[in-house]
């Protein structure tokens, strides 16, 4: 009965998608509630040692067989764990000292915005009209955001050193997600466990230069609280690898295109998780923001979906 419950459920496509966002939205919150509880660093470290240590167990064999493929691309998939992985949630999980979860969570929406300027920089991938549009849109919600409601604070380079970091985050897993197409083609548990060794070979050097050294490490452990602990805990198996293998089994039953949509179902949810878990209050700017960011995305998305109709 059991087995036959988890397959009904792993074949719940849009469950999944919907349930991914979630909980990488959840990571936000966890790092929020992780402020004075557990060092920043020792959060980032905690994580990567262990979802390295679960997926060693369950991906020992697929590494196994895709090794071939693995060693040629060994470079560019440590690469990945170091950006994508590490310094992106290192960036994050320090940048939750100085701003909101809901500033954090709507500033992710830049993700998409610097791919797509990536994509035509980069690789001369053209927009269509309604993409740029979209683009628009979703810079002003995110300047909007970054400036408290005053877009003219940007001019005098007046932003929140939190917001910062964490639009230098969204930077770093731009720039992760535009070199994927380079991903070797590996089963994705071969994947998520070598940038995850790679993640956490980079927390620990991360830990080493600015969290105080080795002896900082060992200071930090028992200072940690239990809510602490739990912090670690949730990001260690919730965005860290449940999310992952949800997004990736949806991606399985529908296709990449149609699932990559549901990505954009990150900043709405850690808006809402931090006003509900957090108490943060939603402001005015907030608000006008999210219709930006919001607009933004729908036409970009519509202008995706309306070529590959045509």
């Amino acid at each position: 009965m059991k087995f036959s419950i988890i397959s009904l459920f792993f074949r719940q496509s849009y469950l999944l998608l919907i349930l991914a966002p979630l909980l990488w939205g959840g990571n936000l919150v966890a790092g929020k509630i992780a402020v004075d509880q557990v060092d920043p660093n020792l959060l980032l470290l905690g994580r990567w040692f262990g979802a390295s240590l679960i997926l060693i167990i369950i991906a020992k064999k697929h590494i196994r067989e895709d090794w071939h493929k693995i060693k040629p691309r060994l470079f560019i998939l440590i690469l990945y764990g170091i950006l994508g992985f590490a310094a992106f949630n290192l960036l994050m999980y320090n940048a939750a000292y100085f701003t909101s979860g809901i500033n954090m969570s709507i500033e992710q929406a830049s993700i998409p915005v610097m791919v797509l300027l990536g994509n035509f920089i980069i690789f001369k991938v053209r927009a269509k009209f309604l993409q740029i549009i979209g683009l628009i849109l979703t810079i002003i919600g995110v300047i909007f955001v970054a400036s408290e409601g005053e877009p003219n604070r940007i001019l005098s380079l007046d932003i929140n050193i939190g917001d910062a970091m964490v639009l230098f985050a969204c930077f770093l897993y731009a720039a992760y997600s535009l070199t994927l197409k380079y991903k070797p083609n590996i089963h994705w548990f071969s994947f998520m466990l070598v940038t995850s060794l790679a993640a956490l070979f980079a927390s620990f050097l991360y830990y080493l230069i600015f969290g105080g050294g080795f002896n900082s490490l060992l200071v930090e452990i028992p200072k940690t609280t239990i809510i602490g602990w739990g912090a670690i805990f949730y990001v260690m198996i919730f965005p860290s690898i449940l999310a992952q293998i949800f997004y990736a089994r949806g991606v399985e039953l529908i296709g990449a295109n149609r699932a990559s949509i549901f990505i954009n179902l990150l900043p709405v949810f850690g808006t809402i998780l931090a006003i509900i878990l957090l108490g943060e209050k939603f402001e005015l700017y907030h608000l006008i923001a999210s219709i930006l960011v919001i607009s933004g995305i729908i036409l970009a998305e519509y202008a995706v979906l309306s070529q590959k109709i045509s």
